[in-house]
């Protein structure tokens, strides 16, 4: 499977028949050097500035077996090629301290690459040069954008196209290759190129994983072999949606009982205000001392028994930072849990009108605490699910007790975030019953984290950070392996005069019906946005798509365990399925629900009539019963509640939609 060509001027690595590096003198597939970064951070936005010093080209290579040394006078790099477990796997050894590192992945012209991580912006980052850093998104996240401008003016939380919770050395091309670079460090991946992917990081990474398949469907098993696959989620996630309501206790049964009323079907309630609120000129905030509230919420345990014969599910929300002077934060700094500055002091982050403790998770005993405060304060509640929350925002200047440079943690810091969750759960034996979703990530969330949410969309139709992005950020982080993803119905964050819609949350609730989960929010300013509690056509509405969401529930469980048996993405370009089809490489707009059904949800405002893409396939119209034959674009109306939504004639689960569409039309 693996060869090394050497000639007097060119060495080739080839696996599988594909190639994975070209090097020779004269264009060097690997560089080393030094840099100084110089990094500005507020709130979790970071502005980086990387000053180079120094980038030596290794010209000289020399092949010994499956080993190759790439030098230049004295620096030596030692590449160890080795074929494990039917991937290509490269270790890197440098006889020199450097603190920056290129190396060039063989490209062609005409290939697409998807990936990094979660990227909302574009799905095909070819053409691009894209920084890894995980922060916050951004508000706006388009320089162009009156929102972003203001939000960089006022905030400095404008963000650009790159910005992610979710950063990922990995990607995969449309040469049906996936390569991983072993490094969390800080790195950029530039794919403007004809011949070469250049891949910068600042170390030494340990090496790289290269995988080769004849198709999709055989990939994405392989790299979650790799990655390690999540749990099934909880079956009750299939029986309608989850409310995003707070309040107190009387007040979100209050809506639960309106919901109900009006016909909708609701499997959990997510009360992010469990352990108390508190209010900021950024909005309505929570108490970050992460106990119930028993003022808000009382006798919530045994309210939450009642709930469940009823098949209603209590959920909740955490995170890493407790609120200065509060019982958890001085229980952790009494025992040395916390994070320090440079004087051995308790860092404190600024939140916004408010400070934080961070829980040191580097330190084993304080990663063992904070896993028995999520077991006792939330699950042996009976809290069901969580918002794991702020894996991103680990201060670049701290001081960690495992003694590694904070610029070097701060990638794989939401890994530890998410394996703290992980743990919790399956040591209580609640894999598969209890469920939490983040936003940050990074290589190994495939394993630890058991979903994905999209984290704080702009609650308008803006295309770098409103309702659409929400797609290519669903594909991207599925096809390197993270199967489960979903978005707060109606978007987040209000700001400089976004105000949340009618329209903007009923289109975004019908496209939710076609993702892993439902779940509303009320966003960061509740009394200034559109919510669903307050008119009775939504709710009417959110009735109608949660009765199409359980009748498919069926066809949806089987994703879920094709999800958790062989990683397969719940949303899935089209590529995936039609990989000899060009036009759909380069799609992000719509996407298919499975590999039967095909949706591409309305995300422009006013919208009544779309055109759709169908790949060489017969298909369905869901509300109309209408037969196209694919390869082409198609136009159908789509009036609210009415995405354009299609199944393939062939598939199984036929009589699943066909009764939808005998209900519906």
């Amino acid at each position: 499977m693996l060869k090394i060509i050497q000639d007097s001027n060119q060495i080739t690595v080839i696996f599988k028949d594909e190639i994975v590096l070209v090097h020779s003198e004269q264009n060097p597939s690997f560089y080393v050097g030094k840099g100084k970064e110089t990094i500005e951070s507020y709130r979790g936005n970071f502005n980086i500035d990387d000053y180079i010093f120094e980038r030596i080209p290794l010209r000289h290579a020399v092949c010994h077996d499956q080993t190759i040394l790439f030098s230049n006078q004295d620096i030596e790099l030692k590449l160890t090629l080795s074929v494990e477990q039917g991937r290509l796997v490269g270790q890197f050894h440098l006889n020199q301290p450097m603190n920056r590192f290129w190396f060039r992945v063989y490209a062609t012209k005409d290939e697409s690459v998807y990936g990094l991580g979660e990227q909302a912006s574009f799905f095909n980052m070819r053409g691009h040069s894209v920084p890894l850093f995980t922060s916050e998104s951004g508000v706006g996240r388009d320089p162009k954008s009156l929102t972003t401008f203001y939000a960089n003016k006022v905030d400095k939380a404008g963000g650009s196209f790159y910005t992610t919770y979710y950063p990922e050395t990995s990607f995969v091309s449309s040469r049906k290759t996936y390569f991983h670079l072993d490094s969390y460090a800080y790195a950029i991946f530039d794919f403007r190129h004809p011949d070469f992917h250049e891949c910068l990081t600042w170390e030494i990474p340990k090496g790289f994983i290269f995988m080769k398949k004849d198709h999709y469907v055989e990939l994405l098993p392989d790299i979650t072999e790799y990655t390690g696959r999540p749990p099934l989620l909880p079956e009750y996630l299939l029986d309608g949606m989850v409310l995003g309501v707070q309040g107190g206790l009387e007040q979100v049964l209050a809506y639960l009982k309106k919901a109900q009323d009006h016909g909708i079907k609701v499997s959990g309630l997510w009360c992010q205000d469990w352990a108390g609120y508190r209010f900021t000129t950024f909005g309505k905030r929570l108490y970050w001392n992460w106990k119930l509230n028993e003022n808000l919420y009382p006798s919530l345990p045994e309210k939450i028994k009642e709930l469940e014969k009823d098949h209603v599910h209590f959920l909740s929300y955490i995170c890493p930072f407790l609120l200065e002077n509060e019982s958890l934060f001085l229980e952790a700094e009494r025992q040395g849990f916390l994070v320090l500055n440079q004087q051995g002091e308790s860092y404190k982050e600024d939140f916004g009108e408010f400070y934080c403790g961070i829980v040191d998770l580097t330190n084993p005993l304080a990663y063992a605490w904070y896993k028995e405060v999520i077991k006792n304060n939330l699950i042996r509640l009976g809290i069901k699910g969580w918002m794991a929350d702020f894996g991103e925002y680990l201060p670049i200047d701290c001081k960690l007790h495992n003694g590694v440079d904070a610029v070097l943690m701060h990638n794989e810091w939401p890994v530890l975030w998410a394996k703290c969750n992980y743990e919790a759960v399956k040591e209580t034996n609640n894999l598969g019953k209890v469920f939490y979703f983040m936003r940050a990530g990074g290589f190994g969330s495939q394993r630890y984290s058991t979903s994905i949410w999209a984290g704080d969309q702009s609650v308008n139709w803006e295309t770098h950070d409103g309702i659409a992005s929400v797609i290519p950020a669903a594909l991207s982080v599925g096809i390197i392996g993270n199967p489960y993803t979903h978005s707060d119905i109606g978007g987040y964050t209000s700001l400089h005069g976004n105000i949340r819609t009618k329209e903007l949350f009923d289109r975004w609730c019908e496209m939710n019906v076609f993702t892993s989960y439902m779940r509303t929010h009320e966003g960061n300013r509740p009394k200034d946005n559109f919510q669903f509690y307050n008119d009775a056509h939504t709710m009417h509405h959110m009735g109608r798509m949660t009765s199409v969401r359980v009748m498919l529930k069926p066809y949806i469980k089987h994703l879920f365990h094709e999800a958790s048996l062989l990683g397969f993405p719940v949303q899935r370009p089209l590529f995936f399925h039609y990989e000899n089809d060009q036009q759909a490489y380069q799609l992000q707009y719509q996407y298919l629900f499975g590999k039967d059904m095909l949706i591409k949800p309305v995300v422009l405002e006013h919208q009544e009539k779309m055109s759709v893409y169908l790949p060489e396939d017969t298909w369905i119209h869901l509300w109309t019963g209408v037969e196209y034959q694919g390869g082409k674009e198609v136009t159908v109306d789509c009036p609210l509640g009415y995405p354009p939504v299609f199944y393939t004639k062939k598939s199984s689960f036929a009589y699943l939609f066909q009764n939808i569409t005998k209900t519906y039309a």
